[in-house]
């Protein structure tokens, strides 16, 4: 559920960037996948939406979904229970985070 039931009558350019960002969400759950691919969910996003949109998707990865997100923002990437770092298009480590965040 991404609590935007008030906001079913608004156009795109009636909503927040938060509410947007909760619109593509649920969009990308329409079809039930086990597997959301999210690039930059939180980059044009303040850090209060940013954490709304991350305990959106720990309840997400909670139902049993898996998760893959691309980040560059290092307080998002906490979140992750894996956390694997590029650097010019190679891995540059890969490791498990002992303590995510939710």
């Amino acid at each position: 559920d991404v609590d935007l039931d008030d906001r079913m009558t608004h156009r795109p350019n009636e909503l927040s960037g938060g509410e947007r960002q909760r619109v593509a969400i649920a969009r990308a759950l329409v079809n039930k996948p086990s597997i959301l691919l999210a690039d930059e969910p939180t980059g044009n996003l303040d850090s209060i939406i940013s954490e709304e949109i991350m305990k959106l998707f720990a309840e997400i990865h909670k139902k049993g979904n898996t998760l893959l997100m691309v980040t560059h923002e290092e307080d998002i990437s906490r979140h992750a229970h894996r956390i694997i770092r590029l650097k010019d298009g190679e891995v540059e480590s890969d490791t498990i985070n002992p303590d995510p965040i939710y």
